[in-house]
């Protein structure tokens, strides 16, 4: 099948490639031309565990091609998929400017029948909207069909190539036998393909992730309990998680969730609510508590400092999650806006991240090449992304380059005991401090 995908960001970039390997002729659209060049030299513009291997194979076999031209990248195509920005605007809601504008000029362009797909996150009404749009100038017959997307960036290829689901909005027979056809490679496991008219599948990617997004704050909130009463939020952790009504993911206390998706989702789902009139308590409760848990460790740190003026901090981690660049809404970055302000010189270190940090902060920070580079003389360490090379470091080392034996650690990687036994001064999240 000859299907094409406006906008190559996380979910287009991954979406057009796993279609690809499954052997579709597949042709990816963006606006950037440095982009653009970037891929047709086979460089990988983004992070993304797997990918490099599935793109570069698909190029080479001549799968996957990427234009400028969107009239150029949908000659053929029997699907377009729209995969662009829907940011949040001043408000909250969801900025779909960018999504309208493919469609207003999708119109004359289509020759034949073609099923146009949402797959970007879209509040309620978006299917309705880009119809609209793109019947303007349509000559021919289309279908829009939303298709929502449900990739965690680190593990997304692995989330396409094998879903826990599939869920198509369409009230249209053909838009449905033609999603099914597309989608039977990747379902031979027996996991469904859900159809539901277009405003269900809309609202179903913005509950899946304000539910996980709660799940998340309310274990942050037992963790912030747990330090009140003299309780450890990880053998909390492990008797509600073994509740098979309740499961054990997305339950590990931290300092918040961060990322392209919760935290603009969220507050997406709440606009729309506000926009019918619904007062939607839980979401504006779950934002506010992810806004203080971002920071939930600054008062931590200046409580054990007499002053933090002057102070060098080593952080460990910067991107929103590990196995990825991705520092949109990271929880590090409020606490080095937080640092910065007090006085506090950082030096700083992430697998993948350091490039795009570096681009917001220039010269404000100081950064490794390892994780072992930053802790040079440092008053203490940050630990802010769990990456599994952070997971086992070498203790030695950190008290030789530390000034004094001191971990600050949003991530909850190391055990007390353990700590407590190396003699470091260990504060984490929802548990006892570790005094030295």
């Amino acid at each position: 099948m000859k299907i094409a995908v406006v906008g190559t960001g996380y979910v287009g970039l991954v979406t057009g490639t796993c279609f690809a390997e499954t052997g579709n002729e597949v042709t990816c659209i963006d606006i950037d031309e440095k982009k653009v060049q970037q891929m047709l030299n086979m460089e990988m513009p983004i992070y993304e565990p797997e990918l490099d291997v599935l793109f570069e194979r698909n190029i080479r076999q001549k799968r996957l091609k990427f234009t400028t031209s969107l009239s150029e990248g949908i000659e053929g195509a029997k699907i377009i998929f729209l995969a662009l920005p829907t940011p949040p605007g001043e408000d909250g809601s969801a900025d779909l400017k960018y999504i309208l504008g493919v469609a207003d000029e999708l119109g004359p362009l289509l020759k034949d029948y073609t099923v146009v797909v949402d797959k970007s996150t879209v509040p309620v009404g978006t299917a309705d909207k880009v119809t609209a749009a793109i019947q303007k100038g349509a000559k021919v017959d289309f279908d829009v069909v939303s298709n929502p997307e449900f990739l965690r960036e680190g593990v997304a290829v692995d989330d396409f190539m094998k879903p826990d689901r599939v869920v198509i909005g369409t009230t249209s027979e053909k838009a449905m036998a033609t999603m099914k056809e597309l989608y039977a490679p990747f379902l031979r496991q027996g996991n469904p393909i859900i159809f539901m008219d277009e405003k269900s599948a809309e609202l179903t990617k913005y509950a899946a992730n304000s539910f996980l997004a709660t799940k998340i704050t309310f274990m942050n909130e037992i963790a912030n309990l747990c330090e009140k009463v003299g309780a450890d939020v990880d053998k909390v952790r492990l008797g509600v998680g073994t509740d098979t009504r309740i499961g054990k993911r997305f339950l590990f206390a931290g300092t918040g969730y961060g990322g392209s998706c919760f935290p603009k989702d969220v507050q997406a789902l709440s606009k729309t609510s506000t926009e019918f009139d619904y007062n939607f308590k839980i979401l504006d409760a779950v934002m506010d508590v992810n806004h203080k848990q971002k920071t939930t460790l600054l008062p931590k740190i200046k409580s054990y400092f007499s002053s933090l003026e002057g102070k060098k901090i080593a952080v460990w981690g910067l991107a929103f999650k590990p196995n990825t660049d991705d520092i949109r809404e990271a929880p590090a970055l409020y606490m080095i806006d937080a640092l910065l302000e007090a006085g506090v010189k950082l030096s700083v270190f992430d697998p993948e991240a350091n490039e795009n940090i570096k681009a917001k902060y220039g010269d404000k920070l100081e950064y490794g090449s390892n994780q072992y580079d930053v802790l040079d003389q440092a008053d203490a360490l940050l630990i802010m992304t769990e990456w599994s090379v952070f997971r086992s470091p070498n203790f030695k080392k950190l008290e030789e380059l530390l000034k004094s034996k001191v971990i600050f650690d949003g991530r909850n990687l190391y055990e007390l005991e353990s700590m407590k036994e190396k003699g470091f001064h260990y504060v984490s999240i929802g548990r006892k401090v570790v005094e030295m």
